[in-house]
């Protein structure tokens, strides 16, 4: 494993290599989470084929915050100067809650930078978040207390105190707020071979997440028509924060569909 600081918009952004070979695959937490709270048992499964990529979020993880909120956009460009910064043109990118709103930021403008999107747990829309979401503005350091959260927040941030974890809840309170509002045409317009994953009683509706997949061509009758190049995977028994608990299950799908040969050119 290689570990770094990407020096970009104001931040030093931590990162690890694993593995090699192939096209990169850059992994994307949630918020709250880092790299091995998110990805800790899933990434060397994925890495035992290709070379993963692995961020911290501002204010996540061993990554700095700044005088900054935390929006897709911004999050999305320090994505770019990570890319930037390690020489990469293009890489496949698998993103989770968080880190989902930024891969589908990154497909939809910067589609020539992503060769395939794994995107998890994530709406697209406001009209598919639940109304119990909205608990997440109201969060407090004491209702995280004694949670891995906690500890690997003051385990390994650069501001290991609970002032400053505070910052970083109600940054993400107000996170939603800058997410784009995608249009039905601007998901229709994803180019980027696309993998939606939901948790059965997930953050978002199981109604939205079939919407958005009808939208990139998929629910239909493929045996006369011929399978769509996007795939849906309903995950079962899974919630929003166990999203990716279901390790060897994940592995398949990723894997499984990051290794599918590529649709031929039109």
């Amino acid at each position: 494993m290689k570990t770094g600081y990407a020096p970009v918009n104001g931040l030093e952004m931590y990162y690890e290599i694993h593995g090699e070979g192939g096209t990169p695959l850059l992994l994307l937490h949630g918020g709250l989470f880092n790299i091995d709270l998110q990805f800790g048992e899933l990434l060397p499964k994925l890495a035992e084929t290709r070379q993963v990529i692995a961020a911290d979020f501002q204010a996540h993880g061993r990554t700095n915050d700044i005088d900054r909120l935390l929006t897709c956009p911004g999050l999305a460009s320090d994505v770019m100067g990570l890319l930037e910064h390690l020489g990469l043109e293009q890489v496949d990118v698998f993103g989770f809650s968080v880190g989902a709103g930024v891969a589908q930021h990154l497909a939809i403008v910067h589609p020539d930078l992503i060769r395939k999107a794994i995107i998890s747990s994530a709406s697209f829309q406001k009209e598919g978040d639940r109304p119990e979401n909205a608990a997440v503005g109201e969060m407090k350091v004491e209702m995280i207390a004694g949670t891995p959260m906690e500890a690997d927040y003051l385990a390994k941030s650069p501001h290991p105190d609970l002032e400053h974890l505070q910052v970083l809840l109600d940054k993400l309170g107000t996170f939603n707020q800058g997410v784009p509002e995608w249009t039905d045409e601007q998901i229709k317009s994803i180019s980027v071979p696309t993998l939606l994953t939901v948790g059965d009683n997930d953050g978002l509706t199981l109604e939205h997440a079939v919407k958005v997949y009808q939208l990139l061509g998929g629910d239909v009758n493929a045996d006369f028509v011929g399978l769509p190049v996007n795939q849906l995977a309903v995950v079962p028994g899974s919630t929003h924060f166990s999203g990716l608990a279901r390790t060897e299950l994940f592995r398949e799908l990723v894997t499984g569909f990051l290794d599918a040969p590529e649709p031929a050119k039109p």
